[in-house]
């Protein structure tokens, strides 16, 4: 087993305070890609966003409840922690973040540094928040990327498949997978997958966006032939 991967579990918390698309099929695919990154002996790197109870360092504009806290994942409450189904084993790395993007203000780029690992499975919430932000940050650092999309989710699939688009278009790093054709190619099966060989491979107008939603799809479908 190659030993330059880790895989990064962005956000899985128990914040509750925002509907997510199929949240619970992602728990699911979640699961089983950090039992098969166990068995695989590929270091589970979990990320908590916090924010100080204090409403102390915000973004400008963060949300506040009426006692002038931050209005989610506030820092001493249940919706910080991860959730019980995915809760990190004894000895791996959990980075609590300020920011959306896991790199911002952490030591999560040394960690992985001195680990070896160039290259990133990821999954996760909120796929046009988080995931995207520290994707970004990932490409920029130098860092492959394999994006489960299936593991990921946002508020609405649109908000989710736009993220998707976005990072296929234009991080040259990346490749998309569902979780069963991860599966597959971590246990070294014929698998398929979406690596874009082009930039903005799925430019899309507004009018066109369910047509390249559909072309992603398609491209994270088990092929009609076997890769080599």
């Amino acid at each position: 087993m190659r030993n330059d991967i880790a895989y990064l579990v962005i956000d899985m918390q128990q914040e509750d305070g925002f509907h997510l698309q199929g949240f619970e099929a992602v728990i699911d695919n979640c699961a089983k890609l950090i039992d098969a990154a166990r068995a695989a002996s590929i270091p589970v790197i979990f990320t908590r966003h916090i924010n100080n109870a204090d409403a102390s360092d915000l973004p400008p504009g963060e949300p506040l409840d009426a006692l002038g806290r931050p209005a989610s994942y506030c820092a001493g409450t249940r919706q910080v922690e991860i959730l019980p189904r995915l809760a990190p084993q004894p000895g791996d790395p959990v980075i609590d973040k300020p920011r959306y993007s896991a790199f911002h203000r952490t030591e999560l780029d040394a960690q992985l540094k001195r680990l070896g690992i160039s290259r990133l499975m990821v999954s996760g919430v909120l796929t046009d928040a988080c995931v995207l932000s520290t994707v970004l940050d990932a490409f920029a650092l130098g860092y492959r990327v394999d994006l489960i999309a299936d593991a990921c989710t946002s508020t609405t699939s649109a908000a989710h498949y736009s993220a998707l688009l976005i990072m296929a278009n234009w991080v040259y790093s990346i490749e998309l997978f569902n979780c069963e054709q991860f599966l597959r190619a971590l246990h070294g099966d014929d698998f398929s997958s979406c690596k874009p060989a082009s930039p903005d491979l799925f430019a899309h107008r507004p009018d066109t966006l369910p047509q390249a939603i559909a072309r992603l799809q398609s491209s994270l479908q088990p092929s009609l032939q076997p890769q080599e």
